[in-house]
């Protein structure tokens, strides 16, 4: 490569980042610019006393905080059910599965990672009409489908993420157990997973940030446009993506439209705290690998 060649992709290099950077600067600043005015507690309560509306003693009307409580339960339990099963999956598949049967199991991965999420919608559906003509009359659909259907879109990211992890590590880390006498699980548990998890636990922050913002497989799973604070994980609920797409679709007024980006700027700012909070802890695993603290 002449040094021609070598100038023009270093600056076609800076354009794309200094494109990115710009986008997600415009939209910050729009989402800003549009939330802002209407944030306050009537946008979380309405015209509910804040107090009665946390405790559940009186119900949210006019304001998000119903979503906001949803969209929260959504996260916790789909990663509850996406984590395990997505570290174990990816740990059978970088240490324990081999020849066709690897072969087999990847592509299945990989065909899972391509799934749409409006066709993982119509299978939780699906299984709810299912269910209703087969083993269960009343099943319906609620915040626990949606959450295990959430849990099958981000699975992919978990799996495949585990996976690389563990197998980009170096020999030196991988004969490290056996030379103290560890067995080949204690050598994963003691030794390979901790030098991993920083990577490990990329792919659950970015796992959880597509169980956050997902909005096709809830429609069809159990989100309404006003189902309060869910009691059971057998009840309806509300969440944040919905309510921005119900408001921005339905409003009646410009304060409603105003609601709707105020709802977004939420759910953004929800997003990257759960993201700074996931940070943090990776950081401070990173310095207990590295320190040995």
């Amino acid at each position: 490569m002449n040094v021609r060649s070598e100038h023009a992709l270093t600056f076609f290099s800076w354009l794309a980042a200094g494109i990115t950077a710009a986008a997600v600067f415009i939209l910050i600043a729009y989402l800003l610019v549009q939330g802002l005015p209407v944030m306050g507690p009537a946008l979380f309560f309405g015209d509910t006393p804040w107090r009665a509306a946390v405790m559940g003693a009186e119900p949210v009307f006019d304001g998000i905080y119903p979503a906001v409580a949803g969209t929260f339960i959504l996260i916790v339990c789909s990663s509850l059910i996406a984590i395990p099963l997505g570290i174990c999956c990816g740990i059978y598949l970088a240490e324990y599965a081999r020849g066709p049967l690897k072969n087999i199991f990847s592509f299945m991965v990989d065909l899972l990672s391509g799934m749409p999420s409006i066709v993982m919608g119509l299978f939780g559906f699906a299984l709810i009409l299912l269910m209703r003509r087969t083993l269960y009359a009343h099943a319906n659909t609620s915040i626990m489908l949606s959450s295990a259907c959430i849990a099958l879109l981000i699975l992919p990211y978990l799996i495949r993420m585990t996976q690389v992890a563990l197998e980009s590590l170096p020999e030196s880390s991988r004969l490290l157990g056996p030379s103290l006498g560890y067995t080949r699980w204690q050598n994963i548990w003691h030794v390979l997973l901790p030098a991993s998890s920083t990577a490990i636990l990329s792919g659950i922050i970015l796992s959880i940030g597509r169980a956050a913002e997902d909005t096709a497989v809830i429609m069809l799973t159990g989100v309404v446009a006003n189902a309060g604070i869910p009691r059971s994980l057998s009840d309806k609920f509300e969440a944040l993506p919905f309510s921005i797409f119900y408001l921005t679709a339905e409003h009646r007024d410009e304060l409603e439209l105003l609601r709707a980006f105020g709802s977004a700027l939420v759910l953004l700012a929800l997003t990257a705290t759960i993201f700074f909070i996931s940070y943090c802890i990776q950081r401070r695993l990173k310095r207990r690998w590295t320190m040995g603290e």
